[in-house]
Order: structure tokens, then C-alpha cells, then sequence
């Protein structure tokens, strides 16, 4: 996987942390008062999934909208720090999507959000479907990561999709129920089980109903696979012309299961790049997936880190 080139296109999230300690309950409001002791900032959304790209040892080029604010200069930082290439379009009409955890003793309190999440248009659309057609063909995979805040859209996957068929490229996405239609076509979809039920009507119960429910998706897609991520349960691979492969969870503790999707598909789309089979890149970003959610916060797995967890 070292070395491979990953290209990223989705919406691009600052995740703003205050890490603080609770002794008192405000006498405003029932509520803890947070003594904030420090504060941090990391890459969410396709930013997070770009950074797993680059801990596991592969190239991301990283392309989204950001606001001209203080938020998108953190995301430029960030994206510099973690050797991420950054295809970023600026729109002053909108502000980068902020979402802002307060922790108190390794324990989330409350999160506020920041956010235009309607549509890109006009010129920064139009930026954004360039500067994907210049760096598709320069690069192995294809991630849509769609946190439904606007970069994702109907034009945009009408322009991108067959390019990425012309070039002969794998295209996977981190899904959004309300979006599903437009992803006919892609190699690989990676729901979670609450978005498989929603999509597909079906209640996952058993073995049984998720098996139609998968089966459901690809007819509905057309596409080569779907990954179907369950927590605990670990995740489930539905390839077309093979039997189902059920991946037990890897995670020895759960402290945080946040961007944990980011690094699922982040490491099955470089495994795909490095010539993985379905099979073995769900292995590996079910190990992947193992180490992130040990962490507290956003976080990223190293290739180190992933080795360890399948030995």
C-alpha cells in the first residue's frame, strides 16, 4: 500500500476538541460547568479520510470546499501537517463545517455544529469538477466521502462516475441515505447498518435479512460490492458472484467510534489500490478499524498499528 495515491473528494470538516474536567453543576442551568484546560483541532469528514490514507503510507490528494475563515486555515494546517496534497476550492459565501466537542474526563459532554450544508454552485461547483478531472487520472482510487454538506451532488457524480470508468479506477463511497440513487454505478458502497435499513426498508435482524438487504443494494446500485459496517458485529462483505464474508470486530476496547468510517474506507480503498482483493482489504479495514476506535477522538492508524492488530 506505501506509496499508493489516493484521491479524496467529499465534504471537509474541522474538528474542534476542548478538553476539560467537571467539579461543579452550573447554578444557571442543570448543567456541568467544563473547566476547558486545552484545546485541539483535527482533520474530519474527507480531511480525516485523507489523514488515514497518509498514516497507512499511501499518497491522498484531497479535494472540497472550505469557507475563507479561521476554521478553513486550521483545515489548510492540518492538511500540511498530516502530508495530506490539498485540492481545496474557498467560497466566502459559506463557512467551513465546524463541529465542536467539549470532553470531560475522556468523556463527550456536548457537540455544537457550524454548518451550510445546501449545495455548491456556480463557480465553486465548476472548481471543484476541474480540479477533479486534472487529478483523476493521476491516481489509483477514488473516495467520495459524503457527510451530505454539499460537495456531494447529482452534477458532480454525473461528471465524475464515467471519468473514473474511462480510466479504470475504483470508486468508493461513504454513504448518505438521502443521496443513495446517485451512486449507481460505484465499485464499492460502505453503509453502515442503520443506512442499510434505511436505504433498503429492511430491518436487519439475522444473517437472513441482511443478506436481502445487501442484495437489495447492489440491485439497486449496480455496483461491484457493498461493505456493510455493524459495530460490534464487526462487518459484513457482499461481492457480486461470491458468498457473503463476515468479518468479526477487531477492537479489543471501544473508547470512541468517531471517523471510524473514515478509516474503513480509507484503507480498503488503498488496499484496492495496491492490487488487494475485496476480501483482503475488508480485512484490513476491519484491523484498521480496531485501532481507531481504542483512540479517544478523531484518529488515524498507522501501518504499524494495523499489523499489530492482525498478529
Amino acid at each position: 500500500m506505501h506509496g499508493r495515491r489516493v484521491l479524496v473528494v467529499g465534504d471537509v470538516m474541522l474538528d474542534e476538541f476542548l478538553w476539560g474536567r467537571v467539579s461543579r453543576i452550573s447554578p444557571e442551568a442543570p448543567v456541568p460547568v467544563v473547566e476547558v484546560t486545552r484545546q485541539s483541532f483535527h482533520l474530519g469528514g474527507a480531511g480525516n479520510v485523507a489523514a488515514n490514507v497518509r498514516s497507512l503510507g499511501g499518497n491522498a490528494v484531497l479535494v472540497g470546499l472550505v469557507g475563507r475563515d479561521s476554521a478553513g486555515d486550521h483545515v489548510r494546517e492540518a492538511l500540511q501537517a498530516a502530508g495530506v496534497v490539498p485540492r481545496l476550492v474557498s467560497a466566502s459565501e459559506r463557512p467551513t463545517t465546524l463541529k465542536t466537542r467539549i470532553v470531560a474526563h475522556s468523556q463527550q459532554v456536548v457537540r455544537a455544529d457550524r454548518e451550510e450544508s445546501r449545495d455548491a454552485v456556480g463557480a465553486a461547483a465548476e472548481a471543484i469538477r476541474e480540479t477533479l478531472r486534472a487529478e483523476l487520472p493521476g491516481c489509483d482510487a477514488l473516495v467520495v466521502s459524503d457527510y451530505q454538506k454539499g460537495v456531494v451532488t447529482a452534477q458532480l457524480l454525473r461528471a465524475l462516475l464515467p471519468l473514473a470508468r474511462r480510466h479504470r479506477r475504483p470508486v468508493l463511497v461513504d454513504p448518505k441515505v438521502r443521496h443513495f440513487a446517485l451512486y449507481r454505478g460505484v465499485t464499492v458502497v460502505t453503509p453502515n447498518q442503520l443506512e442499510t435499513e434505511q436505504a433498503t426498508g429492511i430491518r436487519l435482524r439475522d444473517d437472513v435479512s441482511l443478506l436481502a438487504a445487501a442484495r437489495r443494494i447492489l440491485a439497486l446500485l449496480h455496483c461491484h460490492a457493498a461493505l456493510v459496517t455493524r459495530g460490534e458485529q464487526g462487518m459484513s462483505l457482499f461481492e457480486r458472484g461470491r458468498p457473503p464474508l463476515h468479518v468479526r470486530a477487531a477492537a479489543r476496547e471501544v473508547f470512541d467510534v468517531t471517523g471510524a468510517g473514515d478509516t474503513v474506507i480509507a484503507t480498503l480503498a488503498l488496499a484496492l489500490a495496491a492490487g488487494a482483493t475485496l476480501a483482503e482489504a475488508a480485512f484490513l479495514a476491519n484491523a484498521a478499524a480496531g485501532v481507531v476506535v481504542g483512540k479517544v477522538g478523531t484518529a488515524q492508524a498507522s501501518a504499524d498499528e494495523v499489523l499489530a492488530a492482525l498478529s
